[in-house]
């Protein structure tokens, strides 16, 4: 089982869509936890959840959480496929409690109250991608999967 787990292949894909992933995936957490890039903080971005969300004080942490750290993780490449699976789950949840409503399109001209889905389609396309094939080339899961490997042999 942990085999399967950090299992990847040496794919240069896979590593070009796990730092893009992370990357756009950080700056988010960093407006959640750091007030970084115009973002609220911590405290502000759990009241906004906590209060008109209407996520539980845990589930709203993890998600901060999730993105600031997750994504620095992910950059790693350590623990890819269940970071993948969670970024797949957050990207579901934030659609739909937060922008299914506003359609297709993001909020480019400014013409309407909220974003659309379009970022959240390639969130999930890229979380789909690393959780069906791991990390790739330079990740922790390689060398870990490496590592497993040659312990199981080693008995």
């Amino acid at each position: 089982m942990k085999t399967k787990l950090f299992q990847t292949t040496s794919s240069w894909n896979n590593l070009v869509i796990r730092l893009l992933l992370a990357g756009v995936i950080f700056p988010h957490g960093a407006q959640k936890l750091f007030g970084w890039f115009g973002g609220y903080g911590f405290e502000g971005t759990m009241a906004y959840f906590t209060e008109t969300v209407g996520l539980p004080w845990l589930l709203g942490f993890l998600v901060i959480l999730l993105e600031a750290l997750g994504s620095i993780v992910l950059l790693a490449g350590f623990a890819t496929r269940i970071l993948a699976a969670a970024y797949i789950l957050l990207a579901i949840g934030i659609v739909t409690t937060s922008h299914l409503q506003y359609g297709f399109f993001m909020n480019w001209y400014g013409n309407q109250p909220g974003e659309g889905i379009e970022f959240f389609i390639l969130w999930l396309g890229m979380s789909i991608a690393l959780l069906l094939s791991g990390g790739g080339r330079y990740s922790a899961d390689k060398y870990l999967s490496r590592v497993i490997t040659e312990q199981a042999h080693s008995y």
